[in-house]
């Protein structure tokens, strides 16, 4: 994606009457494939008039203004903008800089090429955020990432309008952040990955100020008293409860406040989530002299929930990160717990986020703040760029931009966490507009970048079962003979249900979201059948059960060459076979966590190949579950790769019935 610097834009907005010229030049220029530009995140009101607007050099007329009032806007205000496109002016309007720049990005999207022209399409859009706080997290304690990696990714959030970077700086692998008062935080005896890496005050400062560019607000956590390994090491402590702890902790919450003034980084957090062991215990007292002292330098205070118990605190902002999480009564809070990309898989993993209702709201209000999506790559990487390879980040942030922002307007609970609607539901239809703008921008704006997401929605699937194995995984049954009807098993008879739809499906959710089968165990089968216009050769993403990329091989151990998974599933395409890949760490045990995954998710491997007859072709899978696995889930789906791109594999179609 080619994000463009808005230095310029942002000099420029002094004045109450403003004209830029070339705004978009080769950036976000979409070609007129479709009727209208492909929006994400949508705006909340839009109206299209075929009034393009033409870009002709210095006669350009593009004018943005900032304004005393913003009609028909609801709510959040200062992120709010009104654009008027037509055939003589782009005309945009904000309360603030922050608003402008909100809608600087919808006019890049709004562009695009026609013969030659760079022309804005015609429109009238009334835009507003539903959440305050719109958030993506980095853990960069447990894997360092350069500055050139964090910018990249901080240019896909500004270009979508989050508001807010959370910079998880330390962990039990490393305490990142230099300090001057304390340099031994910072040595490489104190780190047990990456050792050495870490960002000078210098850096830190470049990258606040990155993001304030951008207006996202950084918020830096130190994540103390658990996760805090690194610290001890540095300062030879057997606890946190050592009376030498809280000193060093004031001195460095005072040092990190003096690098940065409060307008610029107004929260700073605390963590105080996971303390499992008795050495993590803090001594009385030492959290509550931590959020005196984040108050006493003119920051809010924000704090993990479930997290530790701090009695005189009255106004820190939780952020909420498990189901057991609760919001603390008259707290602000912070959601995040549903939207882990080192769990989710990109296909399923999309659908959750895009169902995601932040908060339980269709929109925010003074104490329900947002939401931040969170990746927590806790296992060792060998490359920091496979944080961005193997978890789905970038389709992940744009889905989360889309909930975000938007807001999700129907109560629907958790029914659609783990499973898309039918096709007679309104929300499957608007689920796969939605995938239809996402693809568009994977195919637009990510060519050189890791963007897992097909389209998906149209994919049919029959299942039969849950069978009883009795604890045998191996254990055959008739479905693997033929595909029939019904059948009679230990007495009990089984017939086809569905059908159910998407590239993965999920038998029963890890995280117990409604899915489509109560049973705990057993195997299942699903089958569909593929249309090809011709007889070819093409990629398949096929997986099973997902492996997480946190807690080592969860689920594990890893399968042994010759199996998909350990709970050794099947798939035939046309009653043949297809073999499982050879795996380049076959067989390892579920702690595994410092050996960094090369291949393990169908995504981020090479496709399998498989061979499509013109005409129909039938995909079985059996999908047995029990023993230590933790998911139970499937992926077939056939794939292309296009300039190192996945994208769909052309006329295919899919249906449970020839």
């Amino acid at each position: 994606m080619k994000i463009r610097s808005i230095r310029y834009w942002r000099t420029k907005v002094a004045g109450s009457l403003v004209v830029f010229l070339c705004l978009v030049q080769n950036v976000f220029a979409q070609s007129p494939t479709t009727d209208v530009p492909a929006l994400i995140p949508m705006p909340q009101k839009v109206a299209w008039n075929k009034q393009n607007f033409r870009i002709e050099g210095d006669k350009a007329r593009i004018i943005q203004r900032i304004v005393t009032n913003l009609p028909e806007v609801s709510i959040n205000h200062d992120e709010a903008y009104i654009l008027k496109v037509n055939a003589d002016s782009v005309i945009l309007q904000a309360k603030t800089p922050k608003g402008l720049f909100r809608g600087q990005q919808t006019i890049k999207q709004l562009t695009f090429n026609e013969g030659g022209k760079q022309l804005v399409a015609g429109c009238t859009i009334t835009d507003w955020p539903a959440f305050q706080i719109r958030g993506f997290m980095q853990d960069v304690g447990r894997n360092f990432m350069s500055l050139p990696m964090l910018k990249e990714q901080i240019d896909v959030m500004a270009a979508y309008k989050f508001n807010t970077f959370h910079f998880h700086v330390t962990d039990n692998p490393g305490w990142r952040l230099e300090s001057k008062k304390y340099p031994q935080l910072s040595s490489a005896s104190s780190m047990s990955r990456q050792p050495g890496k870490y960002y000078s005050q210098e850096d830190f400062l470049e990258l606040v100020n990155y993001c304030n560019e951008r207006f996202i607000t950084l918020i830096p956590e130190f994540d103390i008293p658990g996760h805090c390994e690194a610290f001890r090491k540095a300062f030879a402590l057997d606890s946190m409860s050592d009376p030498r702890v809280q000193p060093i902790l004031l001195d460095l919450i005072d040092e990190l406040c003096a690098l940065v003034p409060a307008e610029k980084m107004p929260y700073i957090h605390l963590g105080t989530d996971e303390v499992w062991h008795s050495y993590e215990r803090p001594a009385a007292g030492l959290l509550d002299a931590a959020v005196a002292r984040v108050k006493k330098n003119g920051r809010e205070v924000i704090v993990w929930r479930p997290g530790q118990q701090i009695d005189s605190d009255k106004t820190s902002i939780t952020q909420l990160w498990s189901s057991n999480g609760k919001p603390k009564e008259g707290h602000r809070y912070i959601d995040s717990r549903l939207n882990y990309l080192n769990h989710l898989d990109p296909l399923a993993g999309i659908v959750q986020l895009y169902f995601d209702r932040i908060c339980g709201v269709a929109q925010g209000d003074s104490l329900r703040l947002g939401g931040v999506l969170c990746c927590w790559n806790d296992n060792n990487v060998s490359d920091e760029y496979d944080i961005i390879r193997q978890n789905p980040v970038y389709p992940g942030m744009l889905t989360y931009a889309e909930t975000s922002w938007k807001g999700q307007k129907v109560d629907f609970g958790e029914n659609y966490l783990a499973k898309l609607p039918t096709p007679e539901n309104q929300l499957y239809k608007e689920f796969q507009e939605f995938e239809a703008r996402l693809v568009r921008h994977r195919d637009l704006y990510f060519q050189e970048k890791p963007f897992p997401y097909l389209k998906q929605s149209h994919i049919e699937w029959k299942i039969i079962g849950p069978f009883d194995n009795g604890g045998d995984l191996n254990r055959s049954f008739p479905v693997e003979n033929s595909v029939q009807e019904n059948y009679t098993v230990d007495a009990k008879n089984y017939a086809w249900t569905g059908p159910y739809f998407g590239g993965t499906i999920h038998i029963r959710h890890f995280f117990g979201f409604p899915s489509w089968f109560p049973e705990k165990q057993g195997t299942v089968f699903a089958s569909t059948n593929i249309w090809s216009p011709k007889d070819q050769e093409v990629g398949c993403w096929i997986g099973f059960h997902d492996w997480s990329r946190s807690g080592g091989r969860r689920g594990g151990p890893f399968p042994q060459q010759g199996q998909w998974h350990n709970t050794s599933p099947k798939v035939w395409l046309n009653r043949k076979l297809i073999e499982p890949p050879v795996w380049k760490n076959s067989g390892l045990v579920e702690k595994t966590e410092e050996i960094p995954f090369v291949d393990e998710n169908y995504f981020f491997r090479k496709p399998a190949t498989i061979t499509l007859k013109k005409g129909w072709n039938e995909v079985v899978l059996k999908v047995p579950h029990g023993g230590t696995s933790w998911k139970w889930m499937f992926t077939f789906i056939p794939v292309k790769i296009e300039n190192g791109q996945v994208k769909e594999v052309d006329e295919l179609k899919f249906s449970v019935d020839k």
